[in-house]
């Protein structure tokens, strides 16, 4: 176990996020955010009366992949926390500048080492089960043109699995909740 996950805390961070991420003070003024009910939901909001900022803790939008081959899905194992080990569709954070189908492209590109072209949408999926954040996840289907499978970046391996035979370890709920759409849309058709 490496230093990173040694100091991942994910009880602390759930508790964190359950409380608006933990902020204090107002970006805007520097001035105390205390929580106060706002649009029928408790919110942070800057207590100086001259600063009207409210903290909105909203999802974080994430992007990815879903690539079949032969009846089997491609899948990485995560190198970092959380869930160091356990297994995932291809897909991280949005940058600030980008749209979701290049988050998808570089998030494939990086962990898996291949280049893909999207096809289409697959679905949208919200996930609360990361300690980190709640994420906005945006799956595509894809189809490989390029480059060569190798495990890199967030990627420990990167491996076909057949449906039947999905590994019990996938880190997130919205990909298993992805994986078993993809198979009653496409597969049991």
């Amino acid at each position: 176990m490496d230093d990173r996950q040694k100091k991942f805390d994910s009880e602390k961070l759930f508790r964190r996020k359950q409380q608006h991420g933990g902020y204090r003070i107002c970006p805007f003024c520097g001035g105390e955010l205390v929580e106060k009910q706002t649009d029928g939901l408790p919110r942070m909001v800057c207590a100086r009366d001259d600063c009207d900022f409210v903290f909105y803790q909203n999802p974080i939008p994430a992007a990815g992949a879903i690539i079949v081959e032969d009846d089997r899905v491609l899948l990485v194992k995560r190198a970092h926390p959380p869930r160091v080990g356990w297994w995932c569709l291809p897909a991280g954070f949005m940058e600030w500048n980008e749209h979701p189908t290049e988050t998808a492209v570089r998030e494939l590109k990086e962990e898996t080492g291949l280049d893909v072209k999207l096809k289409s949408l697959f679905d949208i999926y919200s996930g609360n089960d990361d300690p980190r954040v709640n994420a906005l996840l945006i799956l595509y289907l894809a189809d490989i043109v390029g480059g060569s499978m190798q495990a890199s970046d967030d990627a420990l391996e990167v491996r076909y699995f057949k449906f039947d035979s999905l590994p019990d370890n996938i880190a997130f709920e919205a990909h298993v909740q992805a994986l078993a759409d993809y198979s009653s849309r496409y597969r049991n058709s």
